[in-house]
């Protein structure tokens, strides 16, 4: 698999289009971080963001891939990814793990935000803490792509970050097995594979126009996970807690953008030192 990965690049005006369908996503998930309450069903926040990327002239991405049921993935306490919208109310305290996909003509946005419903008053320190270390090993692995490096590469920045905030945190934190980040563009998950943890290949090396989704998914436990019998929500094998943190992010001429950004990443990149690339 290794040897066969490419790593397809954006012209700059594709990257545009591409940044279009960021911005929606970024905005969603903005106004669902500001949404999502104690009572509120997953079910409602995805009729929330169905209606607000519809309203932006956007597809939701989620929405009917291979069969997928809901506009976003939402995903609570114990459940890592691809939780399915649905009648479950939220409760203060819960981890809550929104995912969120848009397109515009025909250009892919991805991005995930992890919160504690309440606010981190209502959170348990330990939850603070994942979803604070899971958010900057996000940021580690973008402020590592850059040309030149081999895109496995970012698997050993994002656990070296990972093991970093363990340390410090006094906790013990799982990168979850068997899913990574992707290449986006005309299609939600394209190559080349983004990993989380390190490998020893290289893989594809990055050139100025690539454009890939990063995407950490931490545990307060264990690293295994198996699926839930509706053949799509994802959970920690040992009920630990989980969270979920993802951006697009497009390597260009001047730096990087981080395409789900609503600020493009400005902030976030000189937060670790990376040149911040717009390209408008």
């Amino acid at each position: 698999m290794f040897g066969r990965e490419k790593l397809p690049v954006k012209t700059p005006e594709q990257i545009l289009l591409m940044r279009r369908a960021g911005l929606v996503v970024g905005r969603c998930l903005e106004l669902l971080a500001g949404r999502a309450a104690a009572g509120m069903t997953t079910g409602e926040l995805d009729r929330v963001a169905e209606e607000f990327i519809r309203d932006q002239g956007a597809t939701p991405s989620f929405l009917g891939y291979q069969g997928f049921p809901g506009s976003l993935c939402v995903s609570v306490n114990e459940q890592v990814v691809h939780g399915i919208p649905g009648d479950r109310p939220l409760a203060d305290g819960d981890l809550v793990s929104i995912d969120c996909g848009a397109i515009v003509d025909g250009w892919h946005g991805d991005a995930a935000i992890t919160l504690v419903v309440g606010g981190d008053a209502a959170a348990r320190p330990e939850d603070v803490a994942l979803s604070a270390a899971t958010r900057r090993a996000l940021w580690a692995g973008i402020g590592a792509l850059r040309p030149g490096i081999g895109i496995y590469e970012l698997g050993g920045v994002i656990q070296d970050s990972v093991e970093a905030s363990e340390l410090e945190d006094e906790l013990t934190y799982g990168i979850v097995d068997g899913y990574t980040g992707h290449g986006i563009g005309t299609s939600m998950h394209m190559e080349p594979t983004v990993y989380n943890e390190r490998v020893r290949p290289r893989g594809p090396i990055v050139r100025t126009g690539a454009t890939v989704a990063i995407e950490p998914m931490v545990t307060l436990g264990t690293h295994a996970s198996r699926e839930l019998d509706d053949e799509w929500t994802v959970v920690t094998e040992d009920g630990s807690r989980a969270a979920h943190w993802e951006h697009t992010v497009a390597v260009t001429d001047g730096g990087l953008w981080v395409l789900t950004a609503v600020d493009g990443g400005a902030a976030d990149l000189a937060q670790v030192g990376a040149a911040y690339g717009p390209l408008e």
